[in-house]
């Protein structure tokens, strides 16, 4: 299938990239490493550029994960256990997406955008719980963007050697995300620090 997907793209640039993270974040099981990755190879061969290539791996996976939204939303957890397997969605992922529910909150939809399978599944729960549609829709672009940006440039900077993504992807993202946290709790204390300053 892997050679399906990776010739889909090579003939139809975009469009493919925007319908293909539009299928995964709608919770099909398609590594987004294989399809932001062999984009940025395209982008290392001149035959995308990275604009184009982020616009529509964005557009795709916001409106996949929408899509996803709704459909626990509206259908909840007994409509996606009864017809999810006609779309390989197996109940232990959306478990696992549950249970990162039920322990992060919101905070959940933002950075399971950047974990391997979570961030596949993760719309599920929050139609489930029926979370702000604003709110939802909000946290889905602030961490989509940083990992679609990351995969589309690694596979750019990797060339004709992208593939190892597929390898090593489930890796970087959990590292990204472990700067992504310590980074935001360096600027979350000085800028403590700062504001305490102003104040005395």
């Amino acid at each position: 299938m892997a050679d399906v997907f990776l010739n889909f793209i090579d003939q139809w640039g975009y469009f493919a990239v925007a319908l293909l993270m539009g299928l995964e974040n709608a919770c099909v099981p398609i590594p987004s490493e294989l399809i932001l990755g062999f984009a940025g190879y395209l982008i290392f061969a001149g035959r995308m550029t990275f604009a184009g290539a982020m616009w529509a791996g964005m557009i795709g996976g916001v409106l996949g994960s929408i899509f996803a939204y709704e459909v626990g939303r509206r259908g909840g957890r007994p409509f996606v256990d009864r017809y999810g397997k006609y779309f390989f969605v197996k109940p232990s992922h959306v478990d696992l997406a549950q249970r990162w529910f039920d322990k992060y909150g919101l905070k959940a939809v933002f950075f399971s955008r950047m974990l391997p399978v979570v961030r596949t599944f993760i719309s599920l729960p929050a139609g489930f719980a029926r979370m702000d549609r604003v709110k939802f829709l909000v946290l889905t672009i602030l961490g989509s963007l940083p990992w679609t940006a990351l995969i589309l440039w690694i596979g750019k900077l990797l060339g004709e050697g992208w593939a190892i993504m597929m390898k090593v992807g489930h890796e970087i993202s959990i590292i990204f995300v472990v700067i992504c946290v310590v980074a935001g709790v360096v600027f979350y204390l000085r800028y403590k620090k700062k504001h305490k300053g102003n104040t005395e």
